[in-house]
């Protein structure tokens, strides 16, 4: 050790991120729900949600799509050269590739590539906490890799001798491999019916309470789980990231006229959503399928915010939820502290007439109005009863008051009769009695 060296030496061993570069090709003649630069945007946002390090993201304008690589030759020779210019180890396309797509794609690129339902797939995997939220993440990737098997295989082709269509030891490991996947796929789905069948006992037990369920639905990152923890104070995980919520959270809360709601924040929705996750996270959905009120969330910051509720929109229309009969709703617009007093009346403007409440879920402003709005959306469900109930009958009446909203009351000699609004569940308990 020289005069110099007062010591040992320490330092940081935490690995540095991966370089990404992440493309989003713009096809020519395909319908867009989006600007490109936008769907750019959000396709950087998604990778850096994965902590990788986004050096470098490009608008891809494909004229005619190539069967082998989708984007033209002089689109993957540039990719390439980005990629050992900025020694780029991951590129992210933004878009489905088939898997002779991504194959080709690695092969001229030399680096490893995702497309735009394995990246999904991969935020999810990193942010799912519950059972049934792993289970559904399993469930998806196995489905996704299913089509994949061939690419873990390519080095086995040199080892299979003699010519023809007879399989080697590579296409007999991949056939293993397969049966092996799908032996897991039933396991998961016999798990997920189980983990199912105990939802739906919990939402039983719910019911027989009961308390409204109003559930909070909107694209990811437009505040859900920030405004979820302002409401019922909570500390949900709430960051600037894209899908930092992936299990369904429930809370009661009491409104300011006295009557408890249970809260649930949901996961966010994005476009083009892979269809392995849309079949394996629609029991996630279930608890928006079973609420009394949505409260649909939305980041009014956002100049995106428009093609944004179009997407949830068309996920709540898959679940039968925005038709002749759809549940009522409340949209909030949400970040309104990042909206100049100048806009606020264009915003307005841009609602057509909806119902609809301004708030921020980072300040509180907005949110006393929000569930007053929620207590009166609740409130028009109601049926309107009228009953005698009889003094000596202190339960009955305090429950009365505790459950419903008394509207009138003229007291007799022996007892009260009310006109009262209960929600429809409660008057079904009051006809049988089970008043608690």
């Amino acid at each position: 050790m020289s005069e110099n060296d007062s010591g040992p030496h320490y330092h940081n061993s935490e690995p540095e991120p991966e370089r990404a570069l992440v493309v989003h090709p713009d096809i020519a003649g395909q319908p867009a729900a989006r600007p490109a630069d936008a769907a750019l945007e959000e396709a950087v946002s998604l990778t850096a949600a994965i902590s990788l390090d986004v050096r470098h993201a490009m608008v891809a304008r494909v004229k005619k799509v190539r069967p082998a690589t989708l984007i033209g030759a002089g689109v993957v020779e540039e990719i390439k050269a980005q990629c050992a210019l900025d020694d780029i180890s991951i590129v992210i396309v933004d878009c489905q590739l088939s898997p002779a797509q991504q194959r080709n794609l690695e092969r001229e690129i030399e680096v490893k590539v995702i497309d735009r339902t394995g990246l999904i797939l991969e935020i999810f995997g990193a942010r799912a906490r519950t059972a049934e939220g792993r289970l559904q993440v399993d469930l998806a990737q196995l489905s996704y890799q299913r089509t994949r098997l061939v690419r873990s295989w390519t080095h086995l082709e040199r080892q299979r001798g003699g010519a023809g269509f007879m399989g080697g030891p590579g296409e007999r490991q991949i056939e293993i491999d397969r049966r092996l996947i799908d032996e897991r796929i039933v396991r998961l789905k016999k798990e997920l019916v189980e983990v199912q069948r105990t939802r739906g006992l919990h939402r039983s037990s719910r019911k027989k309470v009961p308390y409204p369920v109003v559930a909070l639905v909107g694209y990811t990152n437009a505040g859900k789980s920030t405004l979820f923890n302002r409401l019922t104070h909570a500390d949900v995980l709430a960051q600037d990231q894209l899908f930092a919520t992936l299990d369904p959270t429930m809370r009661s809360v009491k409104l300011s006229g006295g009557r408890t709601i249970i809260l649930s924040d949901t996961v966010g929705f994005i476009s083009d959503l892979p269809t392995q996750l849309v079949a394996a996270f629609r029991a996630t959905l279930e608890e928006v399928m079973e609420a009394d009120l949505l409260l649909h969330i939305r980041d009014a910051a956002d100049p995106d915010s428009a093609a944004q509720k179009r997407d949830v929109e068309q996920v709540l229309a898959e679940l039968g939820l925005v038709d002749d009969h759809a549940k009522p709703m409340i949209e909030v617009l949400n970040k309104a502290d990042l909206i100049a007093e100048d806009d606020l009346a264009l915003l307005a403007e841009r609602i057509d007439g909806q119902r609809w409440v301004l708030a921020s879920a980072l300040t509180g402003a907005g949110c006393d109005q929000l569930m007053a709005a929620i207590d009166n959306a609740l409130a028009a469900q109601r049926t309107v009863v009228e009953l005698d109930v009889a003094f000596a009958d202190g339960k009955t009446l305090a429950w009365l008051y505790r459950r419903g909203q008394v509207l009138a009351r003229e007291d007799g000699e022996t007892g009260a009769h009310l006109t009262v609004a209960l929600d429809p569940a409660d008057v079904a308990r009051l006809e049988q009695g089970l008043q608690a």
